[in-house]
């Protein structure tokens, strides 16, 4: 299905001099339109992300016609037909129409085609397989115009035969749903979800991590990860989720704030974690170091929402811990509570506007008042620190110098 004029470009592109890109590829008796997220986000009317293009030269083509014409080229995926083009300094991927030869759930061989419908064939949904040219004429082959309209996300063709040629289309498929869904997930979709579940397990956890981590994000998120737990997909990749309201209730406060780690926060709220599930599902999902080590922190912390209610024991927390650890703590607190408190994101900004305290004294001010021996001066300080926390931070630096002077003298 055709349809012209259709398509705003202005909603997919912000520098026209891309447009640049689509006359030399005319100009070598080639096409090359948008495809995927973007056009699907822009029709729905959001901003969506990365442009992908797709071009029915081959990849070799492509390359040739862009050096001749000035542009530089990247191989960034020759392999499975990407090329990177250079334009105004922005990275532009494109990938030659392709079909499949052979599938393994994870992995495809693909043959290059000049068949625009055959491309859109080897998609996974009818939303992400629309395509549109530079002047807003929209190509949209198995109705992904009409079931994004309609909220209806489902499979281009056999939909058990679309997740064996990759099985992280299941987890896709939900995220589309949680993102553009209304109602029921369509039945054959889910049929299909659920009778290929066990390749889930063929995935590398770094597939299924950034997957699962976009799903959270999603608009449904708690809604859908019931639907995967209550069919038994949800088991195939991650323990059981036993706090989904605590998820859903901060991600309802979250929902259009500007959060670090969202994505982390929102795991970390599904599962409410003791030290030793924090631990087994940072390992599982391979966080990197530090994403472990804030997941285990939150884990231990014992910190309560009583304990952040006043500025003196926030800067307390903030001391033992950093001012981040002190707002990240929070917010799992009001999870963990389901605490609906006044003024919750104000209280959130305060805690990360309130000043970490900093300990006044160094070690070359303990030697310049005749503090030369080392033991000395780590006694010193420590002695010195534990009277500034037992002021409440009021003790001054010359104050403190004072003590050391008294301290010495009992040394």
């Amino acid at each position: 299905m055709i349809r012209d004029n259709y398509l705003d470009v202005s909603r997919l592109i912000k520098n026209k001099k891309i447009f640049r890109l689509f006359l030399v590829v005319k100009r070598h008796g080639g096409v090359v339109r948008f495809v995927g997220g973007a056009v699907r986000d822009a029709l729905k009317g959001i901003e969506g992300g990365d442009l992908d293009l797709a071009t029915d030269l081959s990849p070799d083509e492509l390359v040739e016609a862009c050096t001749e014409e000035g542009l530089k080229t990247v191989a960034i995926g020759i392999k499975f037909g990407t090329v990177g083009v250079i334009i105004d300094d922005s990275l532009l991927e494109v990938t030659s129409l392709r079909r499949d030869v052979k599938t393994d759930g994870r992995h495809a061989e693909v043959e290059f085609t000049d068949n625009w419908e055959e491309d859109a064939s080897r998609r996974d949904l009818t939303i992400n397989a629309v395509y549109a040219d530079e002047k807003g004429n929209v190509f949209d082959y198995y109705n992904g115009i009409e079931d994004l309209e309609k909220g209806c996300v489902r499979f281009i063709g056999s939909a058990s035969q679309r997740i064996k040629e990759d099985y992280l289309r299941i987890l896709r498929f939900f995220r589309f749903y949680s993102r553009f869904g209304i109602g029921e997930p369509d039945k054959k979709a889910l049929a299909a979800c659920i009778e290929n579940r066990e390749g889930l397990k063929t995935l590398s956890m770094e597939r299924i991590k950034e997957e699962l981590f976009k799903l959270l994000l999603t608009p449904k998120a708690a809604a859908t990860i019931r639907i995967m737990q209550d069919n038994g997909i949800l088991s195939y990749i991650m323990p059981e989720a036993k706090a989904i309201d605590n998820f859903e209730f901060i991600k309802n406060l979250l929902n259009d704030k500007d959060v670090p780690d969202k994505e982390l926060h929102y795991l970390f709220a599904l599962y409410q974690p003791d030290e030793s599930l924090a631990e087994n599902l940072a390992t599982r999902m391979k966080f990197s170091k530090r994403e472990k080590q804030k997941f285990v922190s939150w884990a231990t912390s014992g910190v309560t929402l009583a304990e952040l209610s006043n500025k003196l024991s926030i800067q307390k927390i903030m001391y033992e811990n950093d001012k981040e650890f002190c707002a990240e703590i929070f917010l799992q607190n009001v999870a963990r509570n389901k605490e609906n408190i006044p003024d919750f994101w104000k209280k959130y900004l305060d805690i990360k506007a309130t000043p970490e305290p900093e300990f006044p004294v160094r070690g070359k001010d303990i030697i310049e008042r005749g503090i030369a021996d080392r033991q000395a001066i780590g006694f010193v300080l420590r002695e010195l620190e534990a009277q500034w926390l037992d002021s409440n931070f009021t003790l001054s630096k010359d104050e403190l110098l004072e003590n050391a002077r008294l301290l010495n003298k009992v040394s």
